[in-house]
């Protein structure tokens, strides 16, 4: 019996073993994985085979994982395309400037309508940029109050009447007679309409047209800004929100478009969403 309970006791320390270590080894790479993400190499992976709590442990961190791998990505894209974009008026007016100095080029009034060009350029993606950091950061602030649509409609396309009129298109504004006030910030508003109109010129052909139009729906009031061809191919519309992407990049240069108009519509709707509870803006190519 003694010699029995002996070798009872070995067989379960030795299964005890076992199974301390078959939970002891998956730990250990747990534990040396979240040190390496910790240390930020992001392409740490563990092996997810296990069939129990354990395995389903170690897909979950390789699921972790791989979203940071690929917000570490979009963030070296982002740095990279932000970096060319401020490096191409400036190196215009370093350019510029270059000319005038050696007597290249004299200072008449296209030198300087040249100049004055990139600066704005450069301005609008310091702005952009500072637009967007506020949105990351969540400085953006909204005012909850009454806006009356129909002032603010109007008010924005008398501003743009002139622009359209410069990229030879006719600007249409459609309202319902009677539209109630709706719950909102009004700058944030403007700003959104703004950003939309300013993308439909930039990209609606000579001879065009972009129209607003504003009607009850339901219960809320659905403003619409429509322009002509050539539209938004249908392949283009998942990224047309990507920070700095163009679905024309020559045209948006050209016109002077920083490629960050539409994520900065994004940004607001998605923090006016978040406070007053709904979803306002849908893309409709």
């Amino acid at each position: 019996m003694f010699w029995a309970a002996v070798i009872v006791l070995i067989g379960a320390a030795l299964a005890a073993a076992l199974l301390a270590r078959s939970f002891s080894t998956p730990i250990r790479a747990l534990t040396r994985g979240t040190h390496a993400l910790a240390t930020g190499r992001y392409n740490t992976r563990l092996d997810p085979s296990r069939g129990d709590e354990l395995g389903q442990l170690a897909k979950d961190f390789n699921s972790l994982a791989s979203a940071l791998h690929q917000t570490q990505q979009a963030r070296q894209r982002w740095v990279a395309d932000i970096s060319h974009e401020l490096r191409t008026p400036i190196t215009v007016l370093q350019a510029e400037l270059e000319s005038l100095e050696d007597g290249l080029r004299p200072l008449d009034g296209v030198a300087l309508q040249s100049l004055s060009a990139e600066v704005k350029r450069l301005r609008l993606l310091v702005d952009d940029l500072h637009q967007l950091a506020q949105s990351d950061s969540g400085a953006l602030t909204f005012e909850r109050t009454a806006v009356d649509v129909t002032a603010l409609l109007k008010e924005t396309v008398d501003r743009f009447r002139k622009r359209s009129s410069a990229f030879e298109l006719s600007l249409e504004l459609r309202m319902q007679a009677v539209l109630p006030p709706v719950l909102g910030d009004v700058d944030r508003l403007r700003q959104l309409i703004d950003n939309l109109m300013e993308n439909s010129l930039r990209h609606t052909n000579p001879g065009g047209t972009v129209r607003v139009s504003a009607a009850v729906a339901d219960d809320h009031v659905r403003i619409t800004v429509e322009d002509s061809v050539p539209g938004v191919p249908d392949e283009a519309l998942p990224q047309l929100f990507d920070r700095l992407f163009r679905v024309d990049p020559s045209r948006n240069r050209e016109t002077g478009a920083s490629g960050l108009g539409l994520a900065i519509c994004e940004s607001i709707v998605k923090h006016m969403a978040a406070q007053f509870g709904r979803r306002i803006l849908n893309w409709v190519g």
